[in-house]
């Protein structure tokens, strides 16, 4: 049992949705990301996603392309990410990291090795948004070999034909994405949102979080109330580029994790 799978289970006995937060490593730099990435658990946070900073985020709306290109421009890269990774384990061995990111950065390291850094960091999951079910041999099979969960995204134009192949090597939970388009570019809508997931459930006994255009404590819940929990990333992130101390980002993270919680 993985970190993820231990996690949904505490939540499942605690009758809880599950708050997922996304952050991108090494933005603004990385003495902020680390003391942003160790106040999450206290701010509610059930799981971290940590970004891996790459030059072309395809998936990314500008809010994470800008935060990924300052971290590049401070130096950050696939070692200082992980070094934030084993760096938060040093006070905490609970809460699970998933990284997400793209696999380039990975290709170019040697799979092999990647997976036994990041085993060896604290990492509990991935989630590469360009490696779809096809190439499942790269990256996923070896992956779930050395005991890390490998997450998939599921879309709204991910229809039933296209389903059971998505969910065919996923583990740790599904990630539904609930708008078609990039990060932070509409609201998430709990009424669209719920006969997905629903179709979803009806193939998979694995949980189903919920990410992209939730941006307010009354999104989060209203989303988490129509699935296994949520994620916020582009929001999050938009408050630590306005300039805003990690202290008031925290706060804004907690009412997010409250308002999924309330679900």
């Amino acid at each position: 049992m993985t970190r993820i799978d231990a996690k949904f289970a505490e939540l499942r006995k605690e009758g809880k949705k599950a708050f997922v937060s996304y952050v991108m490593a090494g933005d603004p730099d990385f003495d902020t990301s680390l003391e942003l990435v160790k106040g999450l658990p206290g701010a509610g946070v059930d799981i971290i996603e940590l970004g891996l900073p790459f030059t072309d985020p395809m998936a990314d709306g500008a809010t994470i392309q800008l935060a990924g290109q300052r971290a590049l421009d401070g130096g950050m890269t696939l070692d200082r990410t992980l070094e934030i990774a084993r760096r938060f384990r040093e006070g905490d061995n609970t809460t699970p990291i998933v990284m997400m990111g793209y696999y380039n950065p990975i290709y170019s390291r040697g799979v092999d090795l990647f997976l036994t850094q990041a085993k060896e960091a604290g990492i509990d999951g991935l989630i590469i948004v360009d490696l779809p079910p096809e190439e499942d041999e790269e990256l996923c099979i070896p992956a779930q070999a050395a005991g890390l969960n490998f997450i998939r995204l599921a879309t709204p134009t991910t229809d039933d034909k296209r389903l059971p192949k998505v969910l065919q090597n996923t583990s740790g939970f599904v990630y539904y994405v609930s708008i078609t388009g990039i990060t932070g570019a509409a609201e998430a809508q709990a009424a669209d949102v719920g006969p997905e997931v629903a179709r979803i459930k009806a193939k998979t006994d694995l949980p189903i979080i919920v990410g992209f255009g939730i941006k307010t404590p009354d999104a989060s819940q209203a989303i988490a109330g129509v699935a296994d929990g949520c994620v916020v990333g582009s929001a999050i992130v938009a408050e630590l580029a306005s300039g805003k101390p990690v202290s008031e980002v925290l706060a804004f993270v907690k009412s997010l994790a409250d308002g999924a919680h309330r679900a």
